[in-house]
């Protein structure tokens, strides 16, 4: 198959896609894909070091380390997804997607419920020093 062909094909040119996206066609040798890893895991290594480093340092504005943190995590969060699970916005990855999306909406679910829960037993159970009382 010529590379026009595999253009027209998959829609987009040879050796042009993401780091997790992969083609049946293009024919990326084993060494391509071990640096693609090396490069998902210098990415990951180098965000836990700069999440260590600003909430250790005093050089970010003490209220600003949460901010720090959070987008920290989600840089990180997208290097697993694109380096290691190889969830990409390509075409044959929508099922990818629709289950990674079904998993935070369960994960969502289970922690709205759970505060849900815990707020309203705070709210309607009896506070110790009556039950203490109570049991006398």
């Amino acid at each position: 198959m010529s590379e026009r062909d595999m253009e027209m094909e998959t829609g987009h040119e040879p050796g042009d896609s993401a780091p997790g996206e992969s083609d049946e066609h293009d024919g990326a040798s084993v060494a391509i894909q071990v640096r693609n890893y090396l490069v998902g895991l210098g990415l990951a290594t180098l965000l836990t070091a700069a999440s260590f480093w600003a909430a250790g340092t005093g050089l970010i504005y003490g209220p600003g380390i949460p901010v720090a943190l959070i987008a920290l995590a989600v840089a990180q969060m997208g290097i697993h997804l694109v380096f290691f699970l190889h969830i990409t916005t390509g075409p044959d990855n929508s099922n990818n997607v629709l289950a990674l999306a079904f998993g935070v909406l369960i994960v969502g679910l289970v922690l709205i419920g759970t505060i849900w829960i815990m707020n309203h037993l705070d709210h309607n159970l009896m506070p110790m020093g009556e039950m203490m009382r109570m049991q006398r």
